[in-house]
């Protein structure tokens, strides 16, 4: 183990003084160790609060014993959980059952829409798993999800007026411990547990992965500072998952602000490029990479891992890498590009499909329409150019072809799938596009690239900060030459 850093020093002196800290760790920066480093140095008892069960087993080989590593989950169940152990394994059953049990039998009508009592019976259950993740005391009406083709004001408020009540008697049903119709899960007891406002014995507590915490674990953990000392670790220009509740809580956290910057995964050049990324995502934070470590930038043809924007690139480029005699690896599995498979084959067939991203419509033709014309409906293009092309059973067979990741030759991942990840080279994919031109121009006329959003900002940063030793930019290769990117040129100098 290197000897700590400056940062890594003011990090245990603030912690020893007592202070709550919250601490930006860059991508690579050693923040296991440094919490590690923290632990050693005292008798106080701990608890390390992982962000999953992998990380909190990993983790327990490298605290001391005075430390408790365990995920928010875990510490539910040994509370609260235990007594619904009966109703955890229970069987799995297809959700427009569960509505039918809890009383929804027929379709109903919202603006031009048919909404079917699957449709109807999937959104109550993704209500209430909305709510579990996050703060509030009771279900509300912004805990309803907005289907596509429903997403007006009005129509959502009519959505949510007939799907509360459902919602509500599915929550107390979940409340016995014994028996009950709907499918008992993890999510359910970690907020029974948080609605207690229970107490963590412990001395000092340390929140990994902060950045992406779901409202429910920040309010358990922030109610703690009365009695212990809290200490949260994280990356904030990391925060990419705020489309399923996670909530990025380092920035309003009441305390001692410090971070830690030199990453020891690669070295000074990709440390630039990340720089990049993070002046434009606004992050707190700006990385030095080692020195003796000689990461390049350029061309790959053999990469390790190709990381895409999205789980339809990912697809896409899988199918390119079978095609040319790879054995590729899907990370996470290619179960959600099943499904997505199966609703188009469903939809092209003339009948309808039950998942929630394409619920709502009858045809795979009115899909195509929605896609096209419909400003809501421009992220399902690629799904749909994707199975135009190929067909969706071409795309089943694509997935049933996938090799385990020790057996591949290369894995294939979504930024947001590689984030804790890392490869020795690594390829961005094609569809990290860049934003459309604006309407403004520069000296000679042509037009200006529009701004880059701060969220996909920090995706790319994501994807570029998993290589150790050569990157390959690949399909972001553009922020070379847009403004953004370079803030020390002007808009019609040289981009560098």
């Amino acid at each position: 183990m290197h000897a700590p850093t400056d940062e890594q020093a003011a990090a245990a002196d603030a912690f020893h003084a007592g202070d709550h800290l919250v601490l930006q760790a860059g991508a690579g920066t050693g923040k296991t160790t440094t919490l590690a480093l923290l632990a050693a140095r005292t008798q106080r008892r701990g608890r390390y609060i992982a962000f999953n069960k992998a990380i909190a087993t990993t983790a327990t080989t490298r605290f001391p014993r005075t430390v408790t590593c365990k995920t928010a989950h875990a510490l539910a169940y040994a509370a609260i959980g235990h007594r619904y152990t009966s109703r955890l394994n229970g069987p799995r059953q297809p959700g427009w059952k569960t509505g039918q049990n809890l009383g929804i039998t027929k379709p109903v009508r919202i603006g031009e829409r048919d909404v079917s009592h699957k449709a109807l019976s999937h959104t109550v259950l993704r209500t209430v798993t909305r709510y579990c993740h996050s703060a509030d005391h009771t279900l509300a009406r912004h805990h309803v999800p907005h289907l596509r083709g429903l997403e007006a004001h009005a129509l959502h408020t009519q959505l949510a007026s007939l799907v509360l009540p459902y919602a509500r008697k599915a929550w107390t049903d979940l409340q016995n411990p014994d028996h009950g119709i709907v499918r008992f899960d993890h999510d359910h007891y970690l907020k029974i547990w948080a609605l207690t406002e229970p107490r963590i014995d412990a001395d000092f507590l340390l929140l990994d992965e902060a950045q992406d915490t779901n409202p429910v674990v920040e309010q358990i953990f922030n109610n703690q500072r009365g009695h212990a000392q809290l200490v949260m670790v994280g990356d904030s220009a990391q925060a990419i998952y705020g489309w399923r509740g996670a909530k990025d809580v380092m920035t309003g956290f009441n305390g001692t602000a410090l971070t830690l910057s030199r990453s020891f995964r690669f070295g000074p050049t990709l440390a630039a490029e990340a720089n990049r990324w993070l002046a434009i995502a606004d992050a707190p934070i700006r990385l030095d990479g080692t020195d003796t470590i000689p990461t390049e930038l350029g061309p790959v043809d053999h990469p390790d891992a190709v990381l895409c924007r999205s789980n339809v690139g990912a697809m896409a480029e899988v199918m390119t890498l079978l095609e040319a005699g790879h054995h590729v690896a899907l990370v996470g599995g290619g179960e959600s590009l099943r499904a997505l498979a199966i609703a188009a084959r469903d939809l092209k067939e003339g009948r309808r499909t039950s998942h929630p991203e394409l619920v709502l419509f009858p045809t795979w033709g009115e899909l195509q329409e929605y896609a096209e014309h419909d400003p809501a409906g421009g992220d399902l293009q690629p799904l749909v150019d994707l199975v135009d092309q190929h067909g969706p059973e071409a795309i089943l067979v694509a997935v049933d072809q996938l090799s385990d990741e020790d057996h591949a030759d290369v894995s294939v991942s979504t930024a947001h799938k590689a984030k804790g990840r890392e490869w020795p080279s690594v390829r961005i994919g094609d569809d990290f596009t860049p934003p459309k031109e604006s309407d403004q121009c520069d000296e000679t006329g042509r037009a200006l690239p529009g701004p880059i959003n701060e969220g996909e900002a920090r995706l790319a940063y994501v994807a570029v900060t998993r290589a150790r030793h050569r990157l390959d930019l690949g399909g972001l290769a553009w922020i070379r030459h847009h403004p953004d990117g370079n803030p020390a040129a002007t808009r019609s100098g040289p981009a560098v």
